[in-house]
Parts: structure tokens; sequence; C-alpha cells
């Protein structure tokens, strides 16, 4: 699966909403893999979504792959809508 959203929270993917990414996307079985650009970050990992350098209205590439795919994607759609929590 596969879609683009854009990161809308003032501070941009900072250490707050990476770890929570981070806490979702370690629930999952599925390969869950974002996209800024040319950088690429694993989800699961909190430095590799730093390194993305993903700021306020960065468009940012989501691709997961796996059994739980779709129930992975749901949540981190939901993350993104309501901006992180913040």
């Amino acid at each position: 699966m596969e879609i683009e959203l854009t990161v809308n929270n003032v501070s941009g993917l900072h250490s707050r909403p990476a770890g929570k990414l981070v806490n979702t996307a370690v629930k999952f079985k599925s390969e869950i893999m974002l996209y800024n650009g040319d950088k690429t970050a694993n989800a699961k990992r909190i430095l590799s979504l730093l390194k993305l350098g993903a700021s306020k209205g960065s468009r940012i590439k989501i691709v997961i792959e796996g059994e739980d795919e779709e129930e992975a994607m749901t949540e981190i759609k939901n993350l993104f809508y309501n901006n992180f929590g913040e």
C-alpha cells in the first residue's frame, strides 16, 4: 500500500511526533517506509525518521507492505490527519 500525506503540524516531524509514529509502527509486522524527496526512513526507527528532515508542509510518501498493512496504514494516516496529537 502506498499514500502521500502532508506534515501539517507546526514543528514538523520532530522528536515527539516521530516517537508517536515509531510507537505506532512497531505494533505491526509490516514493513513501513517513509520517503521525503531522496531521503528514506524506516518508521520503526526514530533516528531514521528524524533524518528525513520533514518540516511543516513536507509531502511524505508512505509505503507499507505486509500481512497487517491495511490496519497499519489506517493508524498512520490517523496520526498525520490528527497532526500527531499536537
